[in-house]
Order: C-alpha cells, then structure tokens, then sequence
C-alpha cells in the first residue's frame, strides 16, 4: 500500500506584531493528542511589525542595546530558538512550522537541512539559481543572507523556523551583526530578480516548494479554520 503523506494546514495570518505571532505558535504546538500521529501540523504564514529578536546565544546584546534598537521604531525580543540576533519586518515572508516530527523524520538536523532546502527550491522556482547553504546558517546568495533560520524543538514538536527577505527594508540590519556574522551582507528575493516581489508573491512558491521537499500534503486553511484562526488572534493581539 502506498505511504500516507503527512498532512499540514497552511494559514495565513497576515500582519501580526512579534508577540502576537509567538502567541499563535504556542496556540497550536499545545494540542492535547495522546498519540503523536493526531497531531495536527500547520504551517503558519505571517509578516511581523518591526523587531528585533535574540536567539539562545544573545552574544553580548545587552541592555543598551536593546534600548538603542527600540528607539529605532522596532520592538525588541529575546527567544528561545537557535542563532543569534536577526531582524523581522514588514516584506519578509515568515514561516512557522508547527509539526510533529515524528510524522515525518524524528530529528532536528534532518529538520534544519529540509528546511533549508525549502528556501533553496523556492529561490529556485522564483528564478534564483545560485541560493545556497554555507558554514555560516541561513541561505545565501553569494555572501549576503536572504533567509534567516532559527528553530526549537520541544519532545518532537517544532516552533519558531525561516525570515525570508522578499522586498525587506535592509537598513533595518544596518543596526545589528546579522546573525552574529561579520563582514557579511543581507539581500531580498526584489533585489535579487530586479523587480518587485512581495510575500504574497513568494507565499504559493513557498509552499508548492515545502509539499515537495518535506514530502507532505499542504492544504489551505477551511472557512471554519479561518474563524478559529480569526478568534485566537482576536485574543492573542
């Protein structure tokens, strides 16, 4: 017999500011299931207001830093997923994947790598032949970043995941060291491709490339998941 696919909900949450959108991830990696296979997988689509966010490794951001990027118009929020500080704002299609990696693979490295080859499929589709991996995290094209990646994993399930600069005001990273990597840039999927390209643009590439790669079953959101959906970020905003 032919192996069921997973099946994962995409939902697309639009604008949201940093802690409404963690709010949300925790909304939906907290499902009461005994067994690991009801587990209901979604991958969450979102632009955040401006902010600044820490990983584990806050790698001396201290508290005048923190005050300095404030005064810039930006929030400000230390986190529990991998890396270090990155950036989030309007023009950089966020994406959360809330999975059980047992429906898939149970580890985090084949996690991070599948994600990673996500973003390089969809550069590809989009039209970018050279997005790829380095030493260094994320996805690059040459040596600036276009996709900051950064996750957590907790008894399988996943939170946090990708930034994935599509028309990015850069001067926001002007700021900080990018993932605590010096000597490097950051470019968008717009300056790339020389034309404009929102998230709205890069969200059906995105996920035609995430079905493909994570082997999966991706379907849209019901008229009754957009109501829920609707009144959870009535009550987390």
């Amino acid at each position: 017999m032919p192996t069921v696919q997973p099946l994962v909900t995409a939902i697309r949450a639009g604008r949201l500011n940093y802690e409404a959108g963690l709010r949300l991830q925790q909304q939906f990696a907290k499902q009461n299931v005994k067994q690991y296979a009801e587990f209901r997988n979604y991958l969450l689509l979102m632009e955040h207001d401006p902010v600044y966010t820490i990983g584990i490794r806050t790698k001396g951001y201290t508290a005048e830093d923190e005050e300095r990027l404030r005064k810039l118009g930006a929030d400000f929020h230390r986190t529990d997923r991998g890396g270090l500080i990155t950036f989030h704002g309007p023009g950089q299609l966020v994406a959360y994947p809330i999975i059980h990696l047992r429906q898939f693979t149970p580890s985090i490295r084949w996690y991070v790598n599948t994600l990673e080859r996500t973003i390089i499929e969809t550069c590809r589709r989009l039209g970018i032949a050279n997005a790829t991996t380095t030493a260094d995290t994320g996805i690059w094209i040459g040596d600036k970043k276009i996709c900051a990646i950064g996750v957590h994993g907790s008894r399988y399930v996943t939170t946090h995941g990708i930034g994935l600069n599509c028309s990015t005001d850069l001067k926001w990273f002007e700021h900080i060291v990018p993932c605590g990597i010096e000597g490097k840039g950051v470019t968008t999927l717009s300056e790339q491709l020389g034309h404009q390209v929102t998230v709205s643009d890069a969200i059906a590439t995105f996920l035609q490339s995430f079905a493909s790669v994570f082997k999966c079953d991706v379907q849209e959101q019901t008229d009754k998941e957009s109501s829920q959906i609707s009144n959870i970020k009535t009550n987390v905003i």
